[in-house]
C-alpha cells in the first residue's frame, strides 16, 4: 500500500504540473480540495483521466469522486479494492 500511495502522489504531482510540490509534502490524510492541497474542479477532471488510464477505474457517477478523493489514503484504499490495471 505504501509503494501505491508514493506512485500515487508522484502521479498526481506529475498530472496536476505542481511544480513546487514533492511527495512528502502531501500528507496522506490531508483534504485534496479546499484548505489541503488546493486542487479545484478542473484537477478533479485530470484525477479522474488519471485513475482510468493507469488504473482501469471508470467512475460512473461524479459524486462518487467526492468520496473518493477526499485525501491521499482514501483514494490509494479505492484504486487498491477497485483497479483493473
Amino acid at each position: 500500500m505504501e509503494e501505491l500511495i508514493l506512485n500515487l502522489k508522484k502521479e498526481i504531482i506529475e498530472v496536476l504540473n505542481l511544480e513546487d510540490i514533492t511527495p512528502e509534502d502531501i500528507q496522506n490524510d490531508v483534504p485534496l480540495f479546499g484548505e489541503g492541497l488546493g486542487l479545484d474542479s478542473i484537477d478533479a477532471l485530470e484525477l479522474i483521466v488519471l485513475m482510468e488510464k493507469n488504473y482501469g477505474i471508470k467512475l460512473k457517477d461524479p459524486a462518487q469522486g467526492k468520496e473518493i478523493f477526499k485525501s491521499i489514503n482514501v483514494m490509494a484504499e479505492y484504486i487498491k479494492n477497485n483497479r483493473t490495471k
